[in-house]
């Protein structure tokens, strides 16, 4: 078995608090449920044969195109006016950053390991997501889904990750909290890790760096 050289890490979740607490905090803010965005996403997908939010993390939408469909469906469902302006920066105003699990990645690279993160992400919010953590120290290779038109678990998005690594799926390990992302990695030969906490996330690390 190939010794791992590189690993890989998601950004939104992993590197930060959870996503779905900045949902909470939007949903508390705005006064649109949670529940709506996922149904008005789904209506939208129905209807022009494309998922949005996909066609977002891929780059072939904008973010003002995304938000004013999202928003006219949004006011067609709930029968009130909804704008969704500003919806990146609120969004990431409530993510923290898992500053535990940041430092444990810059121990990582101190240990001589190559470091990367492959993120399904948005090109207008690519400011907003590296001003949280200290992208350039510690990440040498940075795969955004909205910059290479390919978004996880999609495996071109993990190709393009080890192809700029420049090591073989056999000595990479990806850190994601979706578990499907996991399985994709994993059947492209990738180690995995799906992470569901900090203290779980690192020992689950260590033991396959051991192996």
């Amino acid at each position: 078995m190939a010794e791992i050289a590189a690993v890989i890490s998601d950004f939104g979740g992993v590197l930060t608090s959870p996503l779905l607490d900045a949902f909470r905090t939007f949903q508390e803010r705005s006064g649109v449920p949670v529940e709506a965005l996922g149904t008005a996403m789904a209506a939208l997908w129905e209807r022009q044969g494309a998922h949005p939010l996909f066609e977002l993390e891929c780059g072939r939408m904008s973010e003002a195109s995304f938000l004013e469909a999202l928003s006219a469906e949004l006011t067609a469902q709930l029968g009130r006016e909804i704008h969704l302006h500003g919806f990146g920066e609120r969004y990431f105003e409530a993510l923290d950053p898992n500053e535990e699990l940041i430092e444990y990645m810059r121990a990582l690279r101190g240990r001589g390991y190559r470091m990367a993160i492959c993120t399904n992400n948005v090109r207008e919010w690519e400011p907003l997501w590296r001003a949280k953590l200290p992208v350039e120290e510690i990440f040498e290779v940075v795969v955004d889904s909205a910059f290479v038109g390919a978004r996880k678990p999609e495996p071109r998005i993990f190709e393009i990750t080890l192809e700029r690594l420049g090591v073989a799926a056999g000595q990479a390990l990806l850190l994601d909290d979706v578990e499907q992302n996991c399985e994709a990695a994993r059947e492209l030969g990738l180690h995995a890790v799906w992470y569901r906490s900090n203290a779980q996330a690192i020992a689950d690390i260590e033991a396959l760096l051991a192996g």
